[in-house]
């Protein structure tokens, strides 16, 4: 019973650690799948984890602890994430700069104006408050009751949406006109043009979708995990979506399941140190676990994912 118990809690422990590196890793496929490399996933969910942090807080405050905050907080988030994707859309896409400086020079924008507007907003203390309200587990009755089983059947809101995001990504990519023309662009820019499609707002879309869907994946953290945010709320979670994205090998659901695969990492950092492994291992060597797996992972994929052929390479207009 007690080796049951332990798979139930790895198994809702990994769907909870995972929803914020799928909603990262699902945005940074649509913006590569145009042809832009994202590597700013990071500092996108940054930039979401803040927004969603000070957003809800103040909501909050405003409204004396609504259930409605962290919704408004987490919608907020979504809109930075687009808004603050822009820069990177801007100098790759118009003036053709290398994508992956752009992107590292967004994840640094990103954590430095994080942390001054988290100062200048809290008196001078580098984390936020704790939130008031977050978001509670949505629960299926009598089910949810179970001593054993009963954590399956509790889920974070993200989590649900996460899944549906998924479906609704691989609908998009693969089944409508829009996806269509987003892999073409990503293939072949130049035919794609010939055929009437503009390479530039296809694009432009894909990395605001990207934006958007990192950003997600950071508020998701601060409003079902640490309910605050601080320097390192995201450390490294950019990173492990785009390791996902690759590991899924820009595909919706293989990326999905990839980063399910990292979340479990995580998790099964947690579930060993309820059990006491850390007795007879360092915790240092299990914190490295995700980041560990995620090297090997990516190690082994070397010369195997094929990225979108267009991938990273700018687009000049009337280059036909």
């Amino acid at each position: 019973m007690e080796w049951l118990k332990l798979i139930v809690d790895l198994t809702h422990n990994t769907i909870v650690f995972s929803t914020a590196l799928v909603f990262a890793a699902i945005g940074g496929m649509f913006s590569e799948r145009s042809g832009v490399v994202n590597i700013a996933l990071e500092g996108l969910m940054i930039i979401g984890a803040f927004t969603g942090a000070v957003v809800t807080f103040f909501v909050d405050q405003a409204l004396g602890g609504s259930f409605i905050s962290p919704w408004i907080g987490f919608l907020s988030a979504i809109l930075a994430g687009i808004i603050f994707s822009l820069p990177h859309a801007v100098a790759s896409i118009r003036y053709e700069a290398d994508q992956v400086v752009s992107g590292i020079a967004l994840n640094f924008l990103a954590i430095g104006a994080a942390i001054y507007f988290t100062k200048v907003l809290f008196n001078g203390s580098a984390q936020t408050k704790t939130l008031m309200t977050s978001f509670d587990k949505w629960s299926i009755p009598f089910l949810s009751d179970n001593a054993i089983v009963g954590s399956l059947f509790k889920a974070y809101p993200t989590s649900i949406i996460m899944f549906f995001v998924v479906v609704i990504s691989y609908v998009v990519l693969f089944k409508t006109p829009f996806g269509l023309r987003l892999r073409a662009v990503g293939e072949h820019p130049r035919a794609a043009d010939t055929m009437g499609i503009n390479v530039f707002r296809t694009r432009y879309i894909a990395v605001m979708i990207s934006g958007g869907l990192a950003a997600m994946g950071g508020a998701t953290l601060v409003l079902t995990t640490t309910n605050n945010f601080t320097h390192s709320t995201i450390s490294g979670h950019g990173f492990i979506a785009l390791a996902a994205l690759i590991f899924g090998k820009w595909h919706p659901i293989k990326t999905m399941f990839a980063a399910l695969f990292f979340g479990m990492a995580t998790a099964l950092k947690s579930v060993l140190q309820q059990f006491g492994i850390t007795d007879f291992v360092p915790v240092e060597f299990i914190f490295i676990l995700p980041y560990l797996l995620t090297i090997l992972v990516l190690a082994g994929l070397i010369g195997r994912a094929e990225a979108p052929t267009a991938l990273g390479k700018p687009y000049k207009l009337g280059s036909r």
